[in-house]
């Protein structure tokens, strides 16, 4: 072998360049917050990253960022469309301000770090993004149907073939619907999202979606076929929500348009004319409210691939597009994410089989079964049982308002080919359901290999886990997330199987426990695009969201509706990100100039109130004010971020009012007592800071003499399970707090969870005749409380993103040992502690590039077994009796605590 030799300097060159970069490097890259996202509009992306820990102390003191279209250019850092230059700055996200980026295209881009001393990263392996339409003109393709008729129950397949005679180098589908669908290539499904496009208000905005589909074309002959949907567009099921009078309400439709370059670099696209062609399906029915209908008898076996023979289909109808507003669908997608087997099949009679999954869920099931040409099997799915061990749907069913029996609830309906072993899976529904029972009119023989179930979500990242010495805790953060996932659609949901409605109460209450536990930004920034879709020229929004009409009349006003402004802050707070406050800024003050304008004196009884409380009612104008109030608030401190001085003026002095208002009116300044003296009264006021500051430890006495005389159990609904948990332990009571939240029996979410729950329920009783889903989010706050009470981590809003981290830790008696973790944008923060005799050892990791406030209590605190002083990574800030507030650095420090 020949042994190759390199001059000395150019050794020392890469020795020295090696050393330079070793210490410092970058992980975790992502563009509107997705990994190498293609098909988006965004004029003005944002670039996130995050500093691997080399060493105690690591931060970024400047980056360099860089955009191109040359992938071996960004490599070496250089970018035809941006080049930042040093910024000495060590905040994300860090927005492109390049050249204006053209559609269909692909850039990369790369970053570089200098950290503390001084030292450059090597540049980051280029990543990418690619644009889609971005105009609306951009757009080749016709929209196209196979008829006009809203009330045809088949839902169509649409296909074209054509030919391809040279290379190709990259293909890309776009395609718009309005519905719901399915995408095939040469015979093979593109993409592995469900229910697509997310559900929006149709005739407001639309969505789109990119695909990738280079592998899926071949040189020759090709086909697209597509299978279209009713989803929220088409609303054929007749429920209380007055969906199928939906003003946009049409035979489902769409556009599509593929982009195909060739390696000479000529460019085709191919888009819906009319020369594409439509047939009914074996979908037979499909609604995204009760179920879907298959036979498998009218299956065209290879409709979507180049060779089969289209002649008998029928001509498509071309028509208008829903909307004018046709944008990018950014966000991740719905999956089928877990897949369930089942835990135990009971065979009731000759033609009925019970299947437990064990698990309560969001979802669909998938049957594999062989069986006699003609057999209609029904699968009935549920959240319960009778008495008798049979599907009980009588928890789900009372706001559905069928016309006849043929679209019963939850239920779906496979007819046999006969020919083959048949294969059905729902793919434009989803239900809620822990059982299903199956039953045929023919003799089958069923086993547990021939169902299966996932659990169907929007498939968001986790960025949180709980771990703890009491096994109901665990379990209880378990099903809280259960229930959070289960009503995750792109939008969130109330219940997966009832109602499937965006309720805006529920969704704010449950926010922090979103966003501790999954990486959430872009499902709610979708959202809160429905938000600015709906909201009348005068501010007002319905109470579900997206909605058909319906919500605007009954169930909102600012204890539901608070979304607009409580969801975009808290984004900012968990992700340092302004971008939804600032779309969302204009919509949030004409919401809160709406309630000033019809409730001048500051008080406003608009709204539902603590909805579904264990027993007593707290007065609804007192919690609807507390709600403007906060509106208020957040709009005055948005005004002042973004240097609107007027208008943060007006709005401080507006929530200065409504506070004054309420404890003139709700205040005892006597007795420290705020109304009746209920618990979601007093931790309201304690939570959203209603309380004068000399008042605050007297109500927050008369909060824990009420829990105490309530044997230590909850009393509240849906406001107070935001706040009687945080009010005590924000207040001196976390170890009441705790006995609180760890209770066991009636009310309490352990009731739940000791009872056999795997989801979190609509109401505290078990035998409740009204509000009675098993698959609820909106009593979900524990989740997040388990993060700030016991873990102690808390996002600082002079520091927001977690960029400085608040850490304020209860160690409480009752648990031996308790663990949270929370990825924030810089990095993974950890707070875990564990008793050793009196001694509690308390170990925190601060991720690099940020920092952390910590405020820990206790005779004795030591680092290591050494003084804190001795700590560089340290700064003692306050030493107070038993009590000390520390500034740490990045790095992982372990405490001992007498």
């Amino acid at each position: 072998m020949k042994k190759i030799s390199f001059p000395f300097s150019i050794l020392l060159i890469v020795v020295i360049s090696f050393q330079s970069f070793s210490q410092v490097t970058v992980k975790n890259l992502k563009c509107e917050y997705l990994e190498n996202p293609i098909g988006i509009d965004e004029p003005h992306p944002r670039f996130t990253w995050q500093m691997e820990l080399e060493k105690p102390g690591s931060h970024q003191t400047a980056y360099e960022l860089v955009v191109g279209t040359t992938e071996t250019e960004v490599a070496l850092g250089r970018g035809d469309m941006w080049e930042s230059g040093e910024v000495n700055s060590s905040v994300i996200p860090v927005l492109y301000k390049g050249k204006e980026l053209e559609p269909f295209t692909r850039y990369f881009w790369s970053v570089r770090v200098k950290d503390e001393e001084q030292q450059w990263s090597a540049w980051s392996e280029p990543l990418f993004f690619e644009t889609g339409m971005i105009c609306q003109h951009n757009w080749k393709g016709k929209w196209i149907t196979d008829t006009y008729d809203f009330n045809v129950k088949p839902a169509a397949y649409f296909r074209r073939a054509f030919r391809t005679d040279k290379t190709i180098r990259s293909a890309r589908v776009y395609i718009a619907a309005a519905g719901l669908y399915e995408l095939s290539i040469n015979g093979q499904r593109i993409g592995d999202h469900r229910l697509d496009p997310s559900y929006t208000r149709f005739d407001r905005r639309n969505l789109y979606v990119t695909y990738d589909v280079t592998a899926a074309l071949q040189q020759g002959n090709n086909a697209v076929g597509v299978l279209l949907g009713n989803g929220w567009y088409n609303h054929q099921s007749t429920a209380v929500w007055y969906f199928d009078k939906a003003p946009w309400r049409a035979r489902p439709k769409f556009c599509l348009d593929l982009h195909i370059t060739y390696s000479d670099g000529t460019k085709e696209i191919i888009a819906t004319d009319e020369q594409w062609r439509t047939s009914p399906s074996p979908v037979i029915f499909n609604s995204i409210y009760t179920a879907e209908h298959y036979d498998a008898r009218k299956e065209q076996p290879g409709w979507d691939t180049p060779e089969f023979d289209a002649g008998q289909w029928n001509n498509i109808y071309t028509t208008g597009a829903p909307s004018n507003n046709i944008v990018a669908q950014a966000l991740h997608p719905i999956r089928n994410v877990r897949e369930y087997k089942p835990v135990s099949l009971k065979q009731i009679d000759a033609s009925t089989w019970l299947y437990d999954f064990g698990q309560n869920m969001s979802g669909v099931t998938r049957i594999r079964v062989e069986g006699p040409e003609g057999t209609t099997i029904w699968l009935k799915h549920v959240e319960r049982l009778d008495s008798a061990g049979r599907a009980d749907m009588s928890n789900i069913d009372v706001h559905y308002r069928p016309t006849d029996e043929s679209d019963p609830f939850q239920t779906d309906i496979l007819i046999l080919s006969g020919k083959k072993e048949d294969e059905f899976m729902p793919r434009f529904n989803y239900k809620g359901f822990q059982y299903v029972e199956v039953t045929a009119d023919k003799p089958l023989n069923l086993t547990t290999e021939n169902l299966t179930a996932y659990f169907m979500h929007s498939d968001v990242p986790p960025v949180g886990s709980i771990n703890s010495s009491n096994l109901t805790l665990n379990k209880v953060w378990a099903a809280s997330n259960a229930s959070y996932l289960s009503n995750l659609f792109s939008y969130p949901t109330d219940c997966p199987q009832r109602e499937k409605n965006g309720w805006t109460g529920d969704a704010h209450i449950a926010i922090e426990t979103g966003l501790y536990n999954f990486d959430g930004i872009t499902v709610y920034e979708k959202w809160l695009a429905d938000h600015r879709d709906e909201q009348q020229p005068n501010g007002v929004l319905p109470a579900i969201i997206p909605s058909s009409g319906w919500g605007y009349q009954w169930a909102n006003g600012p204890d539901w509706t608070s979304t607009i402004a409580i969801i975009p802050w808290n984004i900012y707070l968990f992700y340092g990100d302004t971008r939804l406050l600032e779309l969302c800024y204009d919509n949030i003050k004409r919401y809160v100039n709406h309630i000033d304008e019809h409730y001048p004196s500051g008080l406003t009884d608009w709204g539902l109130g603590d909805w579904v409380p264990v027993k007593s009612v707290s007065s609804k104008e007192y919690t609807s004010s507390t709600y403007f109030y906060i509106d208020a608030l957040i709009l005055a401190k948005t005004a002042r971020l973004f240097g609107k001085t007027e208008d943060a003026d007006h709005y401080f002095a507006l929530a200065e009012k409504i506070r004054t208002a309420i404890n003139e009116k709700y205040l005892d300044y006597e007795t420290g007592i705020y109304g009746s003296g209920l618990q979601t009264e007093l931790s309201v006021a304690l939570h959203w800071g209603l309380v004068p500051e000399e008042l605050r430890s007297k109500v927050a006495d008369n909060l824990a003499k009420r829990v105490i005389a309530d044997k230590k159990h909850i009393d509240v609904g849906l406001l107070g399970t935001k706040t009687i948990l945080n009010a005590l332990s924000e207040n001196g009571y976390a170890q009441l707090a705790y006995e609180v939240a760890s209770q066991e029996t009636y009310p309490s979410w352990g009731w739940w969870i000791v009872n056999g729950a795997t989801t979190f329920y609509e109401n505290w009783s078990l035998d409740a005749k009204s509000d009675i889903s098993l698959n609820h989010i909106m009593f979900g706050e524990i989740n997040a409380w388990y993060y700030k009470a016991l873990g102690g981590i808390f996002p600082d809003e002079q520091a927001p993103g977690f960029k400085n981290i608040l850490l304020k830790p209860n160690f409480v008696e009752g648990l031996s040992h308790f663990e949270a973790t929370h990825e924030g944008p810089y990095g993974n923060i950890i707070s875990s502690w564990k008793r050793k005799g009196k001694t509690i050892e308390y170990h925190v990791t601060v991720p690099a590039n940020s920092s952390a406030t910590l405020c820990l209590k206790g005779k004795s605190i030591r680092e290591k077994n050494a003084p804190l002083e001795k700590n560089k990574l340290i700064e003692v800030r306050e030493k107070g009796q038993n009590q000390y507030i520390l500034g740490l650095k990045a790095g992982s420090y372990t405490f001992s605590i007498k």
